[in-house]
Parts: structure tokens; sequence; C-alpha cells
């Protein structure tokens, strides 16, 4: 069964998180993702976190490169740069993340590969974007989240600066680059030919602040943080039960008043501080404590399950290891084992999204360093010994090139 990008093959030549989530996402979907890596070393990510399983690579970097391959190129030396240029000339897709200049130095930039095959979409995600007098800064989430003023919304009234720990900035550009590519890859079927796709770290944070934006530019109010509430209505948020946190969000007047009714507080219902969502918005921190009285004397399941039988969207909130192991993820598939080499089998997050005649399936573990290179040289027309002269010129570590 063809996934749908069966026919696509991807160069990716990022490093850390957001390209490689990008080309995991394109590989999953069915590309021939070929991981493009530095000698000996390979992807930062191999060595970075506290913790390793068995093997030498970090659970950072399986997590993020299921479905590719692996090729040492050292992109520094002529050599190198010639074998990539003969990936590049089979390649629809290319993918880096390094900061604006650095392809350029190493000859791999968009212009330079678009001559060798003008139906390439080249895709670069960098912290702040190709153009700007930011574009030179470098890219990590913490600074995208603080630049694009995402921390700023973070957290509680009055309390110290916080990120949101999911990275929103690396991840969400991944996505929006792998948006883009599949845009510019639909317009190459009537054109003919490729494009410069150009995500970054900061619009992305800026983008997906659609909330925050709309009240700044509706009323001339910063938006400040407001803990687990929300900005368009209330109450929709977390509240304390008699043994600890859950939420809900009666977010429109009927669910309001089924929930008055629900915790046999009508008083409120005809309180004019809470007559509408603007009152209850306005009202909002006196409201939860009122709330929170009646919440308090019964568990946070039993209202959970009140909330919900009358309609009210409510829940536990539940840590990592509950939300792997619930009915819902092990339904969907959510946790995966896949056999691996070195680790044996390693647990992975299954498909976020799911395609009814085109299941995507992991048909590739996360490759170990250079485990591909002499496969994929041969597939571009390298025989054994163009391998060998190239490896012999150091194109390649010669241990790994010896070995696959």
């Amino acid at each position: 069964m063809n996934l749908p990008l069966a026919n696509i093959r991807v160069l990716d030549v990022s490093q850390v998180m957001a390209g490689p989530f990008c080309c995991m996402l394109l590989g999953d979907m069915g590309a021939d993702v070929i991981k493009i890596e530095p000698p000996g070393t390979g992807d930062q990510t191999r060595a970075a976190m506290g913790f390793r399983l068995k093997g030498a690579d970090s659970g950072g970097f399986l997590a993020l490169n299921r479905n590719k391959r692996s090729v040492e190129i050292n992109l520094k030396s002529e050599a190198g740069l010639e074998a990539f240029y003969e990936l590049v000339k089979t390649a629809d897709v290319l993918v880096e993340n390094n900061r604006p200049g650095v392809v350029e130095r190493l000859k791999i930039d968009y212009p330079t590969l678009k001559a060798i095959n003008p139906r390439l979409v080249y895709a670069s995600i960098s912290g702040f974007g190709q153009t700007g007098p930011w574009s030179g800064r470098p890219g990590f989430d913490l600074i995208a989240q603080a630049m694009a003023g995402v921390m700023s919304v973070m957290g509680h009234p009055n309390a110290d600066p916080v990120k949101s720990s999911v990275p929103v900035a690396d991840l969400g550009a991944g996505l929006f680059a792998a948006y883009g590519i599949l845009s510019a890859l639909l317009g190459r079927q009537h054109s003919n030919e490729g494009q410069h796709v150009d995500a970054s770290l900061f619009e992305t944070a800026l983008g997906l602040s659609v909330w925050e934006t709309a009240e700044y530019w509706g009323t001339g109010r910063l938006p400040t943080p407001i803990g687990s509430a929300n900005r368009m209505s209330a109450p929709y948020q977390a509240v304390r039960a008699a043994d600890r946190h859950f939420v809900l969000g009666a977010a429109n007047q009927k669910l309001w008043t089924a929930l008055c009714a629900l915790i046999e507080r009508q008083d409120l219902a005809q309180d004019p501080r809470f007559a509408t969502n603007v009152d209850r918005l306005r009202n909002r921190e006196v409201l939860i404590q009122e709330l929170e009285l009646v919440f308090a004397t019964r568990p946070a399941r039993e209202w959970v399950e009140g909330l919900q039988a009358v309609g009210i969207p409510a829940a536990l909130i539940l840590d990592y290891a509950e939300a792997l192991c619930s009915e819902q993820a092990v339904a969907r598939n959510m946790v995966l084992e896949v056999p691996h080499p070195v680790e044996g089998n390693i647990k992975v997050l299954g498909f976020p999204v799911k395609l009814g005649s085109t299941p995507q399936q992991i048909r590739r573990p996360p490759p170990l360093l250079g485990e591909h290179t002499r496969e994929v040289l041969k597939e571009a027309g390298l025989d054994d010994a163009a391998v060998a002269g190239l490896r012999t010129r150091g194109a390649f570590s010669p241990a790994r090139a010896e070995q696959t």
C-alpha cells in the first residue's frame, strides 16, 4: 500500500528538533527521508538530553528520527559536496535549520542547489527567518517564546515568567514547514519548479498567538498571564475539588445555566455579576472562588462524572503516565513499539493524524549514525569504486563507509 508521499525523497540536513520533527512527519506519510549527518558525531541530539537507553543515541533522538535513513557526509569537504550534490539531483525536498548565512558558506544554499535541481523544494527553518534585522540571531524555542510575546502571557499573575514546557515554537515551526513544503510540492505540479520555503520559530510563536493578538488589537490592553483560564469565556479553567484539581468549560450560556443547576447554585445564575459571558469574564476571580466553595465538598472524579453526564466538558488533569495508558490513547494507538537494532523494542508516540485509506506505518526505526551511507550513495548511481574514492578524499567517516 503506497503512502501519499511514497514517491517523494527528502534530504534532512537539519539537527535537534524543528527540522527533524518536520522530516519525521514527512517520513510518516511515506517520504524517503535521508538524514545527512556530520561524520563521527551526527545530529547533536544523538548526544543530547540527560539519559540514554542502551546505545549511544539519546531518547530525544529516537523520538524524532523514525522513518529515516542516515548518511554521513562531511559537507565541509570538496568530496563530501560532490557526494551531496549527487543526492540533490535525486531529491524532491531539502530541509535545513542552520542560522542564515551558514548554508551559503557550505555551498548548499537554495540558489546553488536550484541550479542542480530546479524542481527542488528547499525549506529553511531558523530562529527569525531569512530576512529582517533579527535574522542572524540564533534560534531557540525559549528565545522565540520570549520575543514573540508568548512568555508574557504564560503562568499566573504576579509570578515569575515561565515558558510552555512543550516547545511550541520548535515543534510548531516543524509543522508550519511541513505545511509549506506540501503546498510547494502541489504548486510544483503546475509550475514544474520548486521554491524556497522560509519558516521561523519567532513567526510560529507569534502566528499561534491568535487570542492574545485579538485581545490586544480589540481592546488596546496588553494580554497578561491568566493561569489556566481562557481569554474568551468563563468559567473555562482548572478548579480545585476536595482532593485535586480538574478542568471544566462552561463556555456558553446554556452550559453555564446547566452548571448552576448541577451544583444547586441558582443564585449564581441570577447574580448580575455573572449574567453574561462578558460579565463572567470581568468577574472571573470571584466567580471561581464561589465555584470552588462547592467543588471542595466532593472529589474531583465525582465532579467530572457529574458534569459530563449533563453535557458540560470536564476532565481530570492527567500526568503523562496516566495520559499514555488512558483508554483513549490505547484505542487510538498513540503508543507504538518499534524494534531497534541496539535498543531492542522502544516506545514512540503514535501518529496524531490518521489516514483512513493509507494508514501510516513505522517502516524504519531511528537510524544508527551512517547506517545507510553506502546504500543511499549506490542508489544515487555511485558504485563501490566511486564511494571508496570519495571516502579516501574525506567525504565521510572511513569506518562508517566501510560498514555500510
